[in-house]
């Protein structure tokens, strides 16, 4: 699996009856497209795959891959129950997606056995699947090995931000499989951290600012000079200090981000909250300074 450039994870639009409003996520994706990222990927963290349906999961995935258009690989979000999972992973291959990125079982935590037993079920539906490192999911370089061994398992998103674990997986999954394997950070607001994990060869990342202003996370990741670093202090740090002010805003903020530039994507669903009138008025002022900044 070869990605680059940024990785598009879309809201979930919902509409004033709280419903799936599918017409709203194809234009997010189609104005996401314009910015050419490495892919999309759809009902996941980002798209609150936790709060969708089976439903829904499959509807979303669907309009993704048509508002792609085959212009970026998409990805869809499998994961919790392993019946369910399963279900969602052949729902996306039927529905044209190119991978999953397989989120950690819900609440029940087995021996490392289990996991992988649970990774080789989805992954046994035929579609490449990233594995998502998070919570109660932190592997050892020897299990990320075991895992990478699975017939159509390609990758590993680290949401851990264990500097050190990471740098000793990737040099044990290089040694034992090779360059092909997919590393990328997923940590919220992953441009932050970048610099560290370009230290360890992993040059890959999430960009939750790409869903709501597209041009700045592209301005960061391809501008000269000093933009980059300007962009870190004035726009991302103080993002990811608005952010840690209440559980949930790092998707809460990203739907309200998307409102403010021009998309009713409606609310979030429980048991997320909308961000508070005050920060969403400190997210419009970032908005406009990283959109000034990234035009200049």
């Amino acid at each position: 699996m070869n990605l680059s450039g940024v990785l598009f994870f879309p809201v979930t639009p919902f509409d004033d009856d709280g419903e799936l409003a599918g017409d709203v996520l194809a234009e997010h994706v189609t104005r996401g497209m314009e910015h050419r990222p490495g892919a999309v990927f759809a009902a996941c963290g980002t798209g609150e795959f936790s709060a969708l349906s089976e439903a829904e999961h499959a509807a979303v995935v669907r309009v993704a891959v048509r508002a792609a258009g085959g212009r970026a690989p998409v990805f869809a979000g499998a994961g919790g129950p392993y019946g369910a999972a399963r279900a969602q992973a052949r729902a996306a291959r039927e529905a044209g997606a190119d991978g999953l990125l397989l989120m950690p079982p819900y609440l029940a935590a087995g021996p490392h056995e289990g996991l992988v037993a649970y990774v080789r079920g989805i992954a046994a539906e035929g579609l490449p699947v990233i594995v998502y490192q998070r919570g109660s999911i932190a592997l050892t370089p020897e299990q990320v090995v075991e895992l990478a061994r699975i017939p159509n398992v390609a990758g590993l998103k680290d949401g851990l931000g264990d500097i050190d674990r990471m740098r000793r997986i990737v040099l044990a999954v290089r040694r034992e499989i090779g360059d092909g394997f997919t590393f990328f950070n997923g940590l919220p607001t992953a441009e932050l951290t970048m610099d560290a994990y370009r230290g360890i060869g992993v040059t890959l990342y999430s960009s939750a600012a790409f869903a709501f202003v597209p041009e700045v996370a592209t301005a960061f990741l391809t501008g000269a000079g000093d933009l980059p670093a300007r962009l870190l202090t004035e726009f991302y740090e103080p993002l990811v200090r608005l952010r840690a002010r209440v559980p949930g805003y790092a998707v809460a903020l990203v739907k309200a981000g998307v409102r403010l530039t021009g998309l009713d994507v409606g609310s979030v669903r429980p048991p997320l909250v909308d961000p508070a009138p005050e920060h969403v008025a400190e997210l419009e002022a970032l908005i406009k300074h990283g959109r000034a900044l990234a035009e200049s």
